[in-house]
């Protein structure tokens, strides 16, 4: 399923400089950065289990907040819009380096 993961985090205090870093690092782990705090996750169930529990175990909810789109397993693609500079990648296609 395409899971699009988003966040906001705090970063007016140094903690929350290296919160932001490591809810980055995380969400890189499981798919591709598609604006600043913006991810698309092409990612099972058990998958997207796992990225919430690493990410709550990172944020401060007092203080940041995440959200989390489930946008479908087949049609996906449908439901996913693109206008502007970036380049839309292929979640499913190869990687080039």
């Amino acid at each position: 399923m395409l899971v699009v993961v988003t966040y906001d985090v705090n970063t007016t205090e140094p903690e929350g400089q290296k919160r932001l870093r490591k809810v980055a690092k995380i969400c890189q782990n499981y798919g591709q950065r598609v604006q600043n705090s913006v991810f698309e996750c092409l990612i099972d169930a058990t998958q997207f289990t796992k990225l919430k529990i690493e990410l709550t175990q990172v944020i401060d909810p007092n203080y940041d907040s995440l959200r989390f789109y489930r946008m479908g397993g087949k049609n996906y693609k449908n439901k996913v819009e693109h206008i502007g500079a970036k380049q839309s990648m292929d979640l499913e296609g190869p990687l080039i380096f």
